[in-house]
Order: C-alpha cells, then structure tokens, then sequence
C-alpha cells in the first residue's frame, strides 16, 4: 500500500487494489495503447516486430502519447514506424492488456499514402496484403501466422474481411 506500506489485494474485479490494514482504494495505472489495420481498398498493412516468432504478423500498435487523441495516435503511429499517411480513423472494438497493464483501442486508418519506410527499431517488415490472404490466414491457410483469436488484432483482421 502507498499509504501504509502493507500488501493489498485485488477488488472490483482486478481493476482496484484494497490494503487490508488501512483500507486505502488503489487504480493501478493503464496505458492507452492503439492497434490499427491502415486500409487501401482491399488490403491491410501487417508489421511484424523482430520479437515475434518467425512468419507472425500483426496490426501496428503504439503507446497514446500525454495530450494526444486516439486519432492523433494512430496517425503518428502509422507514420513513424511504416511512414504511411492515414486519414480517416474509425474506432473498432478495445481489450484490456495485461502486459503491461495496457488499454488496447483498436482503430481502421484510411491509407492516403502506400509506400513503406520502416522504422528498423521498431518493425522488421512490414507489407501489404489482400483481403484474401488474410481470410486465408484466418482459415489457418496463409502467407504468415495470425494473431490469436483472443487478441484484438484478430478482431480488426476478422472484422476488416467480413465488411
């Protein structure tokens, strides 16, 4: 406990923290965090980090700076690790993320530029791809390996091909 120093328990299902001795409340903090499929037509761009198992891609994700819009978010994103230029944003579906005590907000971004520039610290490749390679992906058939079901980047994936 910041207060007491004592050890406090989980209450309020996981998002509060309760000291047994003083009875102090604790919120951890949760960041913000946008997840996001850029859209030209009919493809998506994938990244793949160089943490990630060899042949997984996913949706491009990125922290919410302080003071910025989860739009701004996704723009910038975008921009500084795939150099692509996005308009519109449409907000999609959020998941809680534990690692680390993460807000996960999932957004479609309409690319208004195609080429790639990566930023090598953060992605090791990133491509573009068809709505048919990623319902092959999904189907457990593809070009690269898919994110879990359980993971919102699923969820933009799988909502993105069945529009």
């Amino acid at each position: 406990c910041a207060v007491c120093g004592a050890p406090t328990d989980l209450a309020k299902a996981g998002y509060a923290r309760l000291c047994g001795s003083c009875g102090a409340e604790h919120f951890p903090r949760t960041d913000p965090v946008v997840i996001m499929l850029a859209i030209d037509g009919d493809n998506c761009l994938l990244g793949r980090q160089p943490m990630f198992p060899k042949g997984f891609m996913s949706a491009l994700a990125g922290f919410v700076e302080h003071g910025e819009g989860l739009e701004e978010a996704v723009r910038r994103e975008l921009y500084e690790e795939a150099g692509i230029r996005t308009g519109r944003v449409a907000y999609a579906a959020s998941q809680p993320w534990p690692f680390p005590s993460s807000l996960m907000i999932g957004a479609f971004a309409e690319a208004e530029t195609t080429n790639i520039r990566l930023d090598e610290e953060e992605l090791e490749d990133a491509r573009w791809f068809t709505k048919d390679e990623v319902r092959a992906v999904l189907a457990g058939d593809g070009p690269f390996l898919a994110p879990p079901p359980m993971a919102i980047a699923w969820t933009l994936l799988k909502t993105w091909v069945d529009a």
